[in-house]
């Protein structure tokens, strides 16, 4: 005999190791991961697409209605909406505020309830959107830091060049002064030979002693 329209949950095995997720959606986290053959209660499904609110161990979630099956007419069937009202399944309507309320709230994306109560395809562009943000501020922080460190480097090679120009001058300077220093003092030998004229350098008069020899 079939069960009867108004049972509140059904019995219910998974075929696969399969996630059941926060949402009925594959882009909703996952809440745990239900081994393949376990037992789950069928609470709902969902009228539009095949996903069922089941529980297992204590804990809720969603599956898709492809990786469990259900007991009909002596044989095991796949849950789809053709075999809600047979098995008794309700078809039932998902929330992320209620449902989350309810079984999420020690979760941690429990915080962000609010993006995903727009959908996961909202919450996933958001996320896309911001990552694009942090990229685009990364990429422009590390922009920064190279405009910086050219600049660095630039002050650096002018002072390198300055330095090199000022080592240059003193250089040239320090020759300039030797050369100085070394004409001065030639000059001087020069001013001392004048002044110690060699005797034989004179003419000799008629009548000076000195050329007496």
């Amino acid at each position: 005999m079939l069960a009867p329209a108004i049972a509140q949950a059904a019995a219910g095995y998974s075929t696969a190791n399969v996630n059941m997720r926060a949402g009925p959606s594959t882009r909703y986290p996952a809440v745990a991961v239900i081994p393949a053959g376990s037992s789950v209660e069928i609470r709902g499904c969902l009228s539009d697409v095949n996903w069922c609110d089941v529980e297992f161990y204590g804990g809720r979630g969603w599956v898709s209605g492809q990786y469990v099956q259900a007991l009909y007419q002596q044989r095991r069937v796949y849950v789809g909406p053709q075999y809600y009202r047979p098995l008794g399944i309700p078809m039932i309507r998902f929330s992320v505020d209620n449902y989350w309320d309810r079984y999420y709230r020690n979760r941690d994306f429990y915080r962000e309830r609010d993006r995903w109560s727009r959908g996961p395809d909202y919450y996933y562009r958001d996320r896309d959107n911001r990552d694009r943000d942090r990229d685009r501020d990364n990429r422009d922080r590390d922009r920064n830091w190279r405009e910086r460190d050219r600049d660095r480097d630039g002050r650096d090679r002018d002072r390198d060049w300055r330095d090199d120009n000022q080592r240059g001058d003193r250089q040239r300077g320090d020759r300039q002064w030797g050369d100085l220093q070394r004409g001065d003092r030639q000059g001087d030998d020069r001013r001392g030979d004048d002044r110690r004229p060699d005797r034989r350098d004179f003419d000799c008069r008629p009548g000076d002693p000195s050329c007496g020899e």
